[in-house]
């Protein structure tokens, strides 16, 4: 059953790429106009998706709770392994900015716009499922803004206070947050608007995706042997290190199964966009985030079948 739904789940995902990737090779769409889809994305579509999360869940203490020692399983599991794989590119990072660029791929993944959708069709139960998906993304968030722009650049002046605050995903988390804590829905209109604009947040991302497969080289993409390490490193040997260490602790099952799930998603785009941002090996980082989404309708079924022992 979790193995069928999530197959279907990534397939479904994987398919939104195709529109993207199609309105390159035919020119209908030119490289350069990819930031602007990019730009949409992160300020109008995530902070939607943020809004509809957080207003489909009802507060309670036992969820504000839990959803704190989710945050902090999601905290320590993503900087964990950051400083692990730090210490073991340690020496070829020097030389080399790209073992830079896998230290952070094999670590953060999409769980917002990947994430959230294969969590609530395996979860259709849980109207909080996706609010869980949040917590986890600011982890993620915080970390980008701090480690992962000094693991890239080594230069502690990108390690900025302002940017970690001011950013659209950390104050739109904060206000729909506040929302949630005083259990004030938004109205009707304007909740159907946010809906709309936080639906489509996943097929933009992914055909985003798709436009930057088309302008990809084939042996970029899949001709390194390097990076399919990096994906069994990041979707595949993480999570099962994450599931063992989690599986003690003393918390709910579905926030045991959900960190797993998340921790299995692909390459995050975003180890691409703060490779721009730092304009540290952006090729190598394009690259990984495409061949793990591609290899996760592979690695994410096949990894689901552990939740069947769990």
């Amino acid at each position: 059953m979790i193995f069928g739904t999530t197959i279907s789940s990534v397939a479904l995902l994987l398919m939104y790429a195709v529109p993207g990737f199609l309105l390159m090779k035919t020119k209908l769409v030119q490289k350069e106009h990819i930031p602007s889809f990019a730009k949409f994305l992160l300020y109008v579509c995530q902070p939607c998706l943020t809004f509809y999360s957080f207003d489909k869940a009802d507060f309670s203490p036992d969820l504000l709770v839990n959803l704190l020692v989710f945050f902090l399983i999601a905290l320590v599991g993503q900087f964990g392994f950051l400083m692990l794989f730090f210490y073991i590119f340690r020496k070829k990072s020097v030389e080399n900015e790209n073992y830079r660029v896998y230290n952070i791929a094999a670590v953060l993944g999409n769980c917002g716009f990947f994430g959230i959708p294969v969590v609530e069709r395996l979860f259709p139960e849980r109207q909080d499922a996706a609010v869980y998906c949040l917590v986890f993304t600011l982890a993620f968030n915080l970390l980008c803004w701090t480690m992962v722009l000094y693991i890239i650049t080594r230069d502690k002046k990108y390690i900025q206070a302002k940017r970690l605050v001011l950013n659209p995903s950390t104050i739109s988390f904060v206000v729909a947050f506040v929302l949630f804590v005083l259990s004030i829905k938004l109205p009707s209109l304007l909740s159907e608007a946010v809906s709309l604009g936080g639906k489509i947040s996943t097929p933009l991302c992914m055909t985003i995706l798709g436009m930057r497969l088309a302008t990809a080289k084939f042996k970029e993409v899949f001709g390194k042997g390097t990076q399919y390490l990096v994906i069994l490193l990041k979707q595949v040997l993480m999570p099962a290190g994450v599931l063992l260490l989690v599986y003690f602790l003393p918390i709910d099952m579905f926030m045991k199964q959900l960190a797993f799930i998340l921790f299995c998603c692909p390459v995050a785009s975003n180890v691409l966009n703060f490779a721009e941002l730092a304009g540290r090996g952006q090729k190598t980082a394009g690259s990984c985030v495409l061949l793990g989404t591609i290899l996760s309708i592979v690695t994410m079924p096949l990894m689901m079948i552990i939740l069947n022992f769990v």
